[in-house]
């Protein structure tokens, strides 16, 4: 099975991880692209924000998500949300769920 994991950029670590354990049981995992010299943590989200459209990283996790059979939604604690699932993330599985892929959470749908 082809699977996209979506997720926020902040759990990158908790991402490559996933895809380690999804490749070991078979799967062929994509994952979204990060710039290299971007702080995500950062309170300032200018440089965030400028690497999204640079790179066109919206555009790009689409495709791969348009090309998988699944979506696993990597949702864990963000700022004391629990499960946390953010705008881009919920953007990505609605389009999950119109292209008809199948959409796994790590972690149960909050509240």
């Amino acid at each position: 099975m082809v699977i996209t994991i979506c997720g926020s950029i902040k759990f990158y670590d908790e991402m490559l991880n996933a895809k380690v354990q999804l490749e070991k049981l078979g799967h062929k995992v994509l994952i979204p692209g990060k710039a290299q010299d971007v702080d995500y943590w950062e309170k300032d989200n200018t440089k965030r924000v400028e690497a999204k459209k640079k790179f066109e990283f919206i555009s790009e996790h689409m495709d791969k998500i348009e090309n998988s059979d699944a979506i696993l939604v990597v949702n864990i604690t963000k700022k004391d949300i629990k499960n946390y699932i953010g705008a881009n993330t919920f953007l990505e599985m609605g389009f999950a769920h119109y292209r008809k892929k199948k959409i796994f959470t790590l972690n149960p749908l909050p509240d």
